[in-house]
């Protein structure tokens, strides 16, 4: 805050302290379907047009769109369905390398980019892996290299 801030703050007559609260620079990354370069034309367009957008970025066969500014991303999403009509949504993604187990029922998905899988951090982690019953603990453990008292017999 600077000096002439700090000086109208305290000549203000407003009565109210109500500062307007900034908006963080912030990369919003949006998946919507483009099937041609007017496809990509009207969503750079609408996207363009919004107040605090210094960057938009296409990926029209990865179906991404990248959107560096002073924005919401809700807002990011809103603006691009109600200016094209096509549904558009936050990107559902992430990085194959940045999942313990990429083709877990929920995570793999067909239809992601290649190097890409769906983004489930948030919910439950891993609801569908097969869990190891106590029977099945005990016969492995009895057989383990690490357990002392296990059986020699192998």
């Amino acid at each position: 805050m600077g000096a002439l801030d700090h000086i109208s703050e305290l000549f203000d007559c407003s009565g109210g302290s109500h500062h307007k609260k900034r908006k963080q620079l912030q990369t919003v990354e949006v998946k919507v379907k483009m099937d041609c370069e007017g496809c990509e034309r009207k969503v750079r367009k609408a996207v363009e047009g919004m107040k605090g957008v210094n960057q938009v970025d296409i990926d029209r066969k990865a179906s991404k769109v990248t959107v560096v500014g002073y924005v919401e991303p809700s807002k990011v999403v809103a603006r691009i369905a109600h200016r094209t009509g096509k549904r558009a949504e936050i990107w559902p993604y992430i990085p194959y390398d940045a999942v313990a187990h990429p083709y877990a029922q929920g995570v793999y998905d067909r239809k992601a980019p290649s190097g890409y899988v769906r983004n489930t951090y948030g919910e439950s982690q891993y609801p569908n892996l097969a869990r190891a019953s106590s029977t099945e603990v005990r016969y492995t453990t009895a057989f383990s290299d690490e357990n002392p008292a296990a059986c020699a017999v192998m």
